[in-house]
């Protein structure tokens, strides 16, 4: 599967986007200070299942210009994935997956533009906006950066792990604190506030299939915090042996974990296309209903 990396204009302004395969519309949000060269491997292992996988640089990254300063925000991201998928004419609900920060901008994006989404997949997400300090449980808002810091070089180890995440970390995140370390920093800022507990429970409640993904080893985003999600989503959630950027170690082990959640979508869009264009949103409807119950 050959992934294409393209370029395009999102409200006047350029950006990047790697793109594969044909199918089913998945749109794939990167982490913090990466962008979407570095889920290569990912998106290729999405693809191969039948998909068209879309995978933008958002803005502040990968050569993407950050959003101006009145649009800095979890929401102006949210309408920036908008934008784009219009501008590259999307026009069906598509699964949305977001791993850490993108999985931020993933909820939001749900959140405010609910018809866009078909399924929404959350890999080590920020959002919930829980950490435990000793025997408390607290705001992940008070926890210290130099606390974050310590748990990044752990992110990458063992060894063996090692040799395949740094090359791949390395070729988004050098040029990206070359080209605007300041949009680094305001960016990890945003994703250290974000608490996205209540448009989760609103995603819900409109039946939205939601599944949540962690790994055990990750320092960057708690366990407190992963478990905050499952309860806001009303999902059980999915746990895994790995670190916050366990994906990038074994992109085979993740596409694993979401057939399911791509069997289904892809199962109800077949439906959908077969169905007049008139009924084609209730119908969707009634399936969401359907895979709320069923879950």
């Amino acid at each position: 599967m050959i992934v294409v990396d393209k370029r395009t204009f999102v409200q006047g302004r350029p950006a990047g986007y790697s793109t594969a395969g044909e199918g089913l519309p998945v749109v794939m949000l990167h982490g913090w200070a990466l962008a979407q060269h570095t889920y290569r491997d990912v998106i290729e292992e999405i693809a191969s299942q039948g998909c068209r996988v879309i995978a933008p640089a958002m803005p502040g990254f990968g050569g993407t210009p950050e959003l101006p300063g009145e649009q800095f925000s979890m929401r102006g991201y949210a309408q920036w994935v908008s934008d784009l998928l219009e501008a590259l004419d999307i026009e069906e609900p598509a699964v949305v997956v977001g791993h850490s920060f993108g999985g931020g901008v993933a909820v939001r994006f749900a959140h405010d533009h609910r018809t866009k989404v078909r399924s929404l997949v959350l890999v080590n997400s920020i959002g919930g906006s829980s950490w435990r300090s000793g025997r408390t449980l607290r705001s992940i808002t008070e926890r210290p950066l130099w606390d974050w810091g310590l748990h990044f070089p752990g992110d990458v180890w063992p060894l063996r792990q090692a040799t395949r995440v740094l090359p791949v970390v390395v070729e988004d995140l050098v040029p990206n604190l070359m080209r605007n370390p300041r949009a680094i920093v305001k960016v990890a800022n945003l994703a250290r506030r974000a608490d996205l507990r209540t448009e989760l429970e609103t995603l819900r409640d409109s039946g939205l299939s939601i599944s949540i993904i962690w790994g055990t080893r990750d320092g960057i985003i708690p366990r407190e915090s992963f478990e905050a999600l499952c309860v806001a989503s009303g999902v059980q959630g999915t746990v895994v042996e790995g670190s916050h950027s366990w994906l990038l170690a074994d992109p085979q082990q993740f596409g694993e974990i979401i057939t399911n959640d791509v069997k289904v979508a892809q199962a109800a869009r077949e439906l959908e296309l077969r169905a007049p264009k008139g009924k084609r949103k209730g119908l969707r409807r009634v399936q969401t209903l359907d895979t709320r119950r069923s879950g």
